[in-house]
């Protein structure tokens, strides 16, 4: 079985941050970057199917430049078989959708895992649109992945708590919750072999898409009210609060 897993490098945000001059982005420097957590969870999602069917191989790829090979060398030292870098630089979703489809159809994979959204820009919208790129069905917010014969057994996660069983037919793309799994431990050790692995780099069109037109933060309201006190007499108080305000 052939899984190929769609992975990101994701930026966390420090206690203090400046933006970029055009305000576009967070200047890089006040940031530290990782593998996106559903992106994890995605991988360990995909080695726990290929040794549930007795083999096969796991393909990392992700969209950027050499900045990300860092998350493609996690993804190997976790257990991936190969990792593949289109060398593009976006944070559109629509044109990361488009720049992995020729590579789905290169690469025909029997199953494309990507996490359901990533940490810094949670658009959540690759795995649907490579899906419809692709020609492949699409089952979003997975939290359990089981192959039973030639399909796939899907449960994905609803509102209020309610949990839908999708059988669908392979090829396909599954987008992976967090919660699914506790993606593996990497030591030390294993970090250091994988980056000594050679990365497939690839080049890859870019496609008009959406533009981020500026950041900013939001303006702030009217200072807070501290109620001290007992929790009986914080409650009265917002009693009286909420009375007045609806005078």
């Amino acid at each position: 079985m052939k899984i190929l897993v769609c992975v990101k490098q994701v930026g966390t945000l420090a206690d203090e941050l400046e933006l970029t001059r055009d305000a576009r982005a967070v200047d890089p420097d006040f940031l530290d970057y990782s593998l996106n957590e559903w992106d994890a969870c995605a991988i360990e999602a995909a080695l726990a199917l290929r040794d549930a069917s007795g083999g096969g191989e796991v393909v990392a790829v992700t969209v950027g430049d050499d900045e990300a090979d860092s998350v493609l060398h996690r993804a190997l030292a976790m257990g991936a078989d190969r990792g593949i870098r289109l060398d593009l630089v976006t944070q559109d979703p629509l044109s990361v959708a488009r720049a992995l489809a020729p590579l789905v159809a290169a690469e025909s994979p029997d199953l494309v895992l990507a996490g359901v959204l990533s940490a810094d820009l949670a658009n959540g919208a690759v795995p649907g649109a490579l899906a419809g790129l692709a020609g492949l069905p699409f089952v979003a917010v997975a939290v359990r992945v089981e192959i039973e014969g030639a399909r796939l057994l899907v449960s994905r996660e609803l509102e209020g708590g309610l949990v839908e069983r999708v059988a669908l037919d392979l090829p396909a793309v599954v987008s992976v919750q967090t919660g699914i799994n506790a993606p593996r431990y990497v030591n030390f050790r294993q970090l250091k072999q994988a980056e000594a692995t050679d990365l497939d780099v690839r080049a890859a069109s870019d496609s008009p898409g959406a533009i981020g037109w500026q950041l900013a933060a939001p303006e702030r309201g009217e200072g807070a009210e501290m109620l001290p006190g007992r929790a009986g007499d914080i409650a009265a108080r917002i009693l009286e609060l909420v009375a007045e305000r609806r005078s």
